[in-house]
């Protein structure tokens, strides 16, 4: 039996006004899982209460620490579905990003969940500035090695094969690529897996925007970009843990960061 609680039924009806001030959420490095159960309550409680105060949510990339696919129905994955499920139905939208971790994410979970999929990286209008989203992976420009296996495990011939294989062959396969990726990344250079300032500001460039948000790195901070007559601002998002999730607010022209915490996450929507 499940150890995770059923996401509520929604509280609100998508149909009228929200009763709200218009807010923008941020968040990214989940990495839910079973062996995690701390920090997928704690999610699952932020879904239900204070993200539903929300107009939109944005999820950027590495929501579960592994996606072997839309047909893995072990948990956390139902109640995640379930909690997003709700989460839209209450009128506050959510859109994701994939991450180095989740990229299989498909067509059938969002359909499931009312969750949008969006490209890395996506430009989007957040109270009308111009705002880049990237998961982050991206910007690690000097993780050479990282990046050539980026590019051959998206490629489309070889995520169909995988998802051709059994689910328990999939999870296989997913353990020893993390396994692999802890040994590898312990072994690093701090700075080589650290997002690259000039290729965050080339991307600012090219996307003609005033602020990067992202992830992946797990290094939250806000950079100021000044480059080339360029002036903006990376705003890098929090890991969460069982004891304290971050989430990037963005409200009435003001940007934030606030703390989830067990004790309030479930809030009142």
């Amino acid at each position: 039996m499940s150890t995770f609680p059923r996401a509520p039924l929604p509280r609100t009806s998508s149909l009228g006004p929200r009763p709200f001030p218009a807010e923008t959420l941020f968040v990214s490095d989940l990495h839910l899982s079973a062996e995690n159960t701390g920090t997928v309550e704690l999610f699952l409680g932020f879904l239900a209460g204070r993200a539903r105060r929300a107009e939109r949510l944005y999820i950027l990339g590495d929501l579960f620490e592994a996606w072997i696919g839309d047909d893995d129905e072990s948990p956390p994955c139902p109640q995640v579905r379930a909690g997003l499920r709700a989460l839209t139905a209450s009128g506050t939208a959510c859109a994701l990003l994939h991450g180095n971790r989740d990229f299989l994410i498909g067509r059938r979970f969002c359909r499931e969940t009312g969750c949008e999929l969006l490209p890395d990286p996506a430009a989007v209008r957040v109270g009308g500035e111009r705002i880049l989203l990237m998961h982050g992976d991206l910007l690690c420009t000097d993780d050479v090695d990282y990046l050539r296996f980026r590019r051959r495990v998206r490629n489309p011939i070889v995520k169909r094969l995988f998802l051709w294989k059994s689910r328990d062959a999939r999870r296989a396969i997913a353990e020893h690529y993390r396994k692999n990726s802890r040994t590898a990344t312990a072994v690093k250079p701090e700075d080589i897996t650290d997002a690259s300032p000039q290729a965050a500001a080339g991307y600012l460039m090219r996307f003609r925007a005033t602020r990067l948000v992202h992830g992946h790195t797990h290094r939250p901070a806000d950079h100021e970009i000044t480059l080339g007559g360029l002036s903006a601002v990376r705003s890098v998002l929090a890991q969460w843990y069982p004891q304290r999730g971050e989430v990037l607010v963005h409200r009435a022209g003001h940007w934030y960061r606030e703390a989830v915490l067990p004790g309030d996450a479930r809030g009142s929507a």
